[in-house]
């Protein structure tokens, strides 16, 4: 795979479709193009009803054609689009003759690795570009329509350029030490030290609150048979999701929901309940759910308030639970099990109320949830962003910190420097400025076909 080449792929997904959009890019564009059309190239950027031929000039298709030249198209090379007919037979013809002119088929997300390695777009604006494609809300959406129109990026650049602000200063004391001045004992660098971690601060929760847009948060489902929670699936869903039955040990494998609580993505996952079984699938499905409980960002344990008000199925399996991963203690059949004191006697988990079966409480629980995860209602500045940004984020600013107390401790100018030039590449790697192949096989890899 090089960039000399010209690539070709269907841009629509796949399937039948009134339209089907055929991108190719790359430097044989014009000549394979007047081959394709039998005639000229089109006027650039100017929409043309043409035939498409086949090799023995029977065509193939008609629809309208664009011609992008480079260096004004979305990879930077020459880009043609052709927008046909959507029949996976027909887009399958044109891009077979494509690739008999000279064409490759493209890779997954080659279009856009090529807008990236011309300077179209930064690493995180491409990244942008997939979430956008991806959003699961309008919120998300939006998110990620900011990222791609370069705010992220901007935030990211200040911050980038605040840190070479400050190592240009430590540098300057390391360069000139006969200087009668000790820049480094400045009480303003000392408050600009102060300045970069607050505005860290910031970036990081418009960033964090955008990777909850997109990831957003897993809870596992988990209790005794018959507590209710199959009930609360359904319930968080707002339709019967789940099959719910009074037979104990109806649900044996794990169900899954994609719920939208203000914007966040909440993927809930309701299991096996948990008890001692012979049954090989049932004990199957209870070795499944404690699984899927290590992966999860939070449990919510389901106790059935009418047959256990003090909560002992959960202090029986406390230890079996993951030590790592937070608890919910969430308290079902309030409608039946009224004047019936709740537990108070379980130190740790916080706990809510709930009835699965009216919808008592589970307006507090999606609060509950929301909190657990910092999550605020989406502002105008959130903009999208990837756990691997909030990891170079964290990387450069424990960088910065270190920075600020080789300053506070020892006046150690080259250590300081040092640290700073950590925090600069740690922040460059969320744009691209400084990258590795696998980083970039890794991000374009998960991209679609013909984007």
């Amino acid at each position: 795979m090089t960039r000399t080449d010209t690539i070709v792929a269907p841009a629509t997904p796949p399937g039948r479709g009134g339209i089907g959009i055929v991108r190719v890019s790359g430097p044989k564009v014009p000549e394979l193009t007047a081959v394709l059309l039998g005639g000229d190239l089109p006027p650039a950027r100017v929409a043309r009803f043409e035939r498409f031929l086949d090799a023995r000039g029977e065509p193939i298709d008609a629809g309208l054609v664009l011609f992008f030249p480079a260096p004004h198209s979305y990879t930077g090379e020459h880009v043609l689009e052709l927008q046909g007919h959507g029949g996976p037979a027909v887009l399958e013809a044109i891009v077979a003759r494509v690739v008999e002119l000279g064409a490759r088929r493209a890779q997954p997300g080659e279009f856009t690795l090529r807008a990236f390695l011309n300077d179209k777009v930064d690493l995180a604006q491409a990244e942008a570009i997939a979430d956008l494609i991806d959003a699961g809300s309008r919120e998300a959406a939006a998110a990620a329509m900011r990222s791609l129109q370069g705010e992220f990026s901007a935030m990211v650049h200040g911050l980038t350029e605040a840190v070479i602000d400050v190592r240009t200063h430590v540098e300057a004391a390391i360069d000139f030490p006969e200087e009668e001045i000790d820049f480094l004992a400045d009480r303003h660098l000392h408050e600009r030290f102060h300045a970069l971690v607050d505005h860290f601060s910031a970036i990081e929760q418009s960033a964090r609150q955008g990777a909850l847009l997109r990831e957003g948060m897993t809870v596992v489902i988990a209790g005794r048979p018959n507590a209710g929670k199959s009930s609360l699936l359904n319930r968080l869903a707002g339709y019967e999701a789940a099959i719910v039955t009074p037979i104990a040990g109806t649900t044996r494998d794990v169900l899954r929901e994609r719920i939208d609580i203000d914007g966040m993505p909440l993927h809930v996952l309701d299991t096996a309940g948990l008890r001692d079984s012979t049954d090989l699938v049932e004990a199957e499905g209870i070795r499944r759910a404690h699984e899927q409980m290590q992966r999860a960002d939070r449990v919510l344990f389901v106790i059935d308030l009418l047959d256990d008000p003090d909560a002992v199925a959960f202090v029986q399996e406390r230890d079996r639970l993951p030590h790592d991963v937070p608890v919910t203690l969430v308290l079902n059949k309030t409608d039946l099990a009224a004047g019936i004191p709740l537990a108070d006697t379980i130190a740790g988990p916080p706990r809510i109320a709930i009835s699965a079966l009216d919808g008592h409480g589970i307006d507090q629980l999606r609060s509950h949830l929301k909190d657990c995860m910092g999550f605020r209602t989406v502002e105008g500045g959130t903009v999208s962003a990837r756990r691997r940004h909030l990891h170079a984020l964290q990387r450069a600013r424990d960088h910065v910190e270190a920075a600020a107390r080789q300053l506070r401790d020892s006046r150690a100018g080259e250590l300081v420097a040092e640290e700073l030039r950590g925090a600069q590449q740690a922040l460059s790697e969320i744009t691209g400025e400084f990258t590795t192949d696998d980083l970039l096989g890794r991000i374009f890899g998960s991209f679609c076909i013909g984007k």
